[in-house]
């Protein structure tokens, strides 16, 4: 069990770690767009379109910048040492075909030479598997999978 913590300690570094690049990299688009309209200047006529394009594009990273800020003050406060007994938030789950990190969309993640894949609380099939405990079978589209471990 102590090694599935420090595996779930590690992997919840890697994905602070992801999120923090795509908050500077977001940032770095947003900005750029910024400096694009200002470098534009003021519309040319009621029908410049362009200008507008720009700040419409500076709004929509600066929403996803949000949503990236939300994702990441959300993996700050979760706690790697917390013991699952159940597929739940938080949780390390081994399937027989793969392993999962029950926390947030992040996708696949490898470290030590294994695959983990990061997934929200809200897939389906972590919705397929919700509450069950290891040792536990369950169907997803049609595919019989049953749950190895849960930490």
């Amino acid at each position: 069990m102590e090694l599935n913590i420090s595996i779930k300690e590690k992997l919840l570094a890697r994905c602070i770690e992801l999120k923090e690049e795509s908050k500077s990299n977001t940032l770095a688009a947003m900005n750029d767009a910024q400096q694009s309209a200002n470098e534009y200047g003021a519309p040319k006529d009621r029908y410049d379109s362009f200008r507008a394009q720009l700040m419409r594009k500076r709004d929509m990273l600066a929403q996803q910048l949000a949503a990236v800020e939300e994702e990441l003050r959300h993996l700050k406060q979760m706690k790697a040492n917390k013991v699952s007994v159940k597929v739940e938030a938080g949780a390390l789950v081994t399937l027989e075909s793969q392993t999962l990190y029950i926390l947030a969309g992040l996708g696949k993640v490898i470290m030590e030479d294994k695959t983990y894949y990061v997934v929200s609380p809200i897939v389906p099939l972590v919705a397929a598997m919700k509450d069950l405990k290891k040792g536990d079978s369950f169907n997803f589209r049609g595919t019989g999978m049953k749950i190895l471990d849960v930490c």
